[in-house]
């Protein structure tokens, strides 16, 4: 290759990059953020005026906040090692499924033995979902996060908003090796690429009272650690069982009932990689759940190529 065929390249390759940073700065991108624990009688109603975000430190522009009705499909994902006291907590869940819009789509999924098993796909026969549902009976502990960030890979694309229920003990017998690529931020990456929010409740195995308490504190800790990364909540109090769930599963509906679509332009960044974000609220009535990061799809080049 000569001198002047050397800088046309250069040149040409410059360009392409320019044009593929250019395109990522400037294209809005949507995340989705929900209202709850309301302080007073009603709902608010979000507005831009309501709302920060910031991307690296730096506040970043909202391009608009819009309020979020109609479908969704949820996933159920029930560990069957969280074995302790079941029976009536799992008669509130199927009152929970009943009691939710018409246009609301469930999934059943089970973790035996940290192995995902899909019983249902997501669908608004509520009957078939009700008889989809088995209390836990025990099985043998394993990582849940690996089962978790399969059912999201799994989880065919959709228009429709979606969420993850998780009930499980978080709790990983064999204990992390690698915290930075450990089954739960995989889980978490999974999430963010789709869209995806996760509400984990806990629920432990039966023998939790004789377990070591340290691994029962830091399966609490990742479930909260996934759910609050991913725009989710997790429930728990104390190391034993909810003595009922009730009350947890109408504050997941009311965030479900007030999610908002937040489209933003994000600064310039990086084709194929995650950017911390930081969304707050100045409204004091009520608090905001929100992904803690975004992905940045790669953008195709001027050849066609990712």
């Amino acid at each position: 290759m000569n001198g002047a065929s050397r800088i046309f390249g250069l040149i040409f390759l410059t360009s392409v990059a320019l044009l593929a940073q250019d395109k990522a700065s400037s294209t809005p991108m949507q995340i989705t953020v929900s209202a709850g624990h309301f302080y007073t009688e009603q709902a608010p109603v979000l507005t831009r005026d309501d709302l920060t975000i910031t991307e690296g430190f730096e506040e970043v522009p909202i391009v608009s906040v819009t309020p979020l009705h109609g479908a969704i499909e949820i996933f159920l994902l029930i560990d069957h090692c969280s074995s302790c006291e079941p029976g009536t907590k799992f008669n509130e869940l199927r009152r929970f499924i009943v009691a939710q819009p018409p246009e609301t789509s469930f999934g059943v999924a089970y973790i035996r033995g940290g192995r995902l098993e899909q019983a249902l796909n997501p669908t608004q026969d509520r009957e078939a979902v009700v008889k989809a549902i088995n209390t836990p009976e025990g099985s043998k502990p394993a990582n849940p996060f690996t089962a978790l960030a399969e059912l999201i890979r799994q989880w065919p694309p959709s228009t429709s908003r979606r969420a993850v229920l998780m009930i499980s003990n978080g709790l990983d017998p064999a204990g992390e090796i690698d915290k930075a690529n450990s089954p739960a931020e995989d889980a978490i990456d999974e999430a963010i690429r789709a869209g995806v929010s996760v509400f984990a409740m806990y629920h432990p195995s039966a023998d939790y009272a004789t377990a070591d308490w340290s691994k029962v504190y830091a399966g609490q800790v990742e479930l909260a650690h996934v759910a609050a990364e991913t725009g989710g909540e997790a429930y728990f109090l104390g190391f034993g069982p909810l003595p009922t769930i009730a009350p947890f599963l109408d504050d997941v509906a009311d965030h479900l009932a007030n999610q908002y679509v937040l489209a933003f332009v994000p600064r310039a960044t990086s084709p194929g990689s995650f950017e911390n974000i930081d969304v707050m609220s100045t409204n004091l009535k009520f608090d905001l759940t929100a992904p803690a990061k975004i992905w940045i799809a790669p953008v195709e080049s001027a050849t066609g190529q990712p």
